[in-house]
């Protein structure tokens, strides 16, 4: 308590003591207002027209195409005012094949009872509530970071493995809340920078700045952190944001936020995504994953035990589902890794030590990241050190090794060029 006393104290120092209280209540009455509006909101998903006819194609007509898209608007409106609906968004994708429009039930009526309603309409091809999700993470404002005392640097041997891998020529995207680009850390990581939330100020925010760090911070610059993947390049997509005046602040997405993301992370052949992020079974979210591991995309996601089956995507078929190693009890499809006084990049050029699982999956997503490098696979596999209930093992993951040949050796072998035995 003393502790947190101390930190709020400071916190207070730093700010302007009349307009902290009017800034922070804002805050938190935007946050309250956005979260009512989300719970009323539904997914009305309308079929885009056939492959041949999308844009870029030898084919005229496309989902882009003013006619098709007033066409589709048409429909929704008439959809929105035979059931009392407002429209407030709407966004093709075209990997679906649907238009989705974003609808607004009235206080009248309920969620559930609407969603079954419109699945009736042959106009549909489905709707659904909109989800609300979570990162997995906290802050602590405590300390120098440096590569030292990353939990990395000695349990998987990071400056090592980076004698044998970067990450170079792997693309990560980061879908998270908005990541400080121009931090001293990150310049020059991102090779996209997206903004896809609607209704919250584009400002550098505290989880995706240091989910970025873990991946892909620079190495060997003279300040900060080493990322696992230094080499990497990393997509910056804002699906998530920042709520109210909470120490930490809490960091939510939705599904149209996150299927707008996704969408993108895709649609730019990133090999692996990074979901520090949980929450309920969405269809639309779970056909974008369908569609990403398709393509060998490597999608690693956050295990939150106090959710059915660890929440989802984790509890998809083939996402790398991932906590804290620190974690008391996990099922043996979780894999453990660093989440504990993790230090990484935050906003205001700062570092700070974090803790969560959401930092445990940006560890394996750096991780990943390597091993593709490394072994050029399309399925890297990840190795643990007690099977699968233990801690990952990182050199076992980026390198084959034996009774013969140990990490070291692999290692050695490896940068000489020669392959392990």
């Amino acid at each position: 308590m003393k502790r947190l006393i101390a930190l709020l104290g400071i916190i207070l120092a730093l700010c302007a003591p009349a307009a902290l209280p009017t800034l922070g209540s804002a805050r938190a009455q935007e946050a309250e207002i956005q979260q009512q509006a989300t719970n009323r909101q539904i997914l009305v998903m309308l079929r885009l027209p056939a492959p041949h006819f999308r844009p870029n194609k030898s084919y005229s007509g496309a989902y882009g195409d003013k006619a098709s898209a007033s066409a589709r608007r048409r429909i929704a409106e008439a959809i929105a005012r035979r059931n009392g609906l407002a429209i407030d968004d709407s966004w093709p994708m075209p990997l679906l094949g649907v238009d989705c429009f974003v609808m607004r039930v009235p206080e009248s009526g309920t969620v559930d009872a609407m969603v079954t309603r419109l699945t009736g309409d042959p106009r549909i091809l489905w709707a659904q509530p909109m989800q609300l999700y979570r990162a997995l993470g906290s802050t602590q404002t405590q300390g120098d970071p440096l590569y030292p005392v990353q939990p990395a640097a000695g349990a998987w041997r990071l400056a090592d493995l980076h004698r044998v891998a970067t990450g170079r020529g792997i693309t990560v995207a980061v879908i998270d809340s908005e990541v400080e680009t121009k931090h001293p850390d990150l310049i020059g990581q991102f090779a996209a920078n997206r903004d896809f939330v609607v209704g919250h100020p584009d400002t550098a925010e505290q989880h995706g700045t240091g989910v970025a760090g873990v991946i892909g911070a620079k190495s060997d610059n003279g300040v900060g952190i080493a990322g696992v993947a230094p080499g990497a390049r990393m997509l910056a997509l804002r699906a998530c944001w920042q709520t109210g005046p909470s120490a930490p602040p809490r960091t939510v997405c939705d599904t149209l936020s996150l299927a707008k993301a996704l969408h993108f992370a895709i649609d730019s052949d990133a090999q692996v995504i990074n979901l520090s992020l949980s929450g309920p079974f969405d269809p639309l979210l779970a056909r974008l994953v369908s569609i990403a591991l398709s393509r060998h995309v490597s999608v690693v996601a956050a295990y939150d035990p106090s959710l059915p089956k660890g929440g989802f995507p984790a509890s998809e078929a083939g996402v790398v589902a991932v906590a804290d190693q620190a974690l008391p009890s996990r099922p043996v499809t979780v894999y453990g890794a660093p989440g504990r006084d993790v230090p990484t990049t935050q906003p205001g050029g700062k570092w700070y030590f974090v803790n969560g699982s959401s930092y445990a999956v940006a560890h394996v997503s750096g991780l990943l990241a390597l091993t593709r490098e490394e072994r050029r696979t399309a399925s890297p596999r990840v190795a643990t050190t007690l099977g699968a209930r233990g801690a990952i093992d990182a050199c076992a993951t980026l390198l084959p090794i034996s009774a013969t040949c140990n990490c070291s050796c692999a290692i050695q072998r490896a940068v000489a060029g020669a392959k392990p035995r």
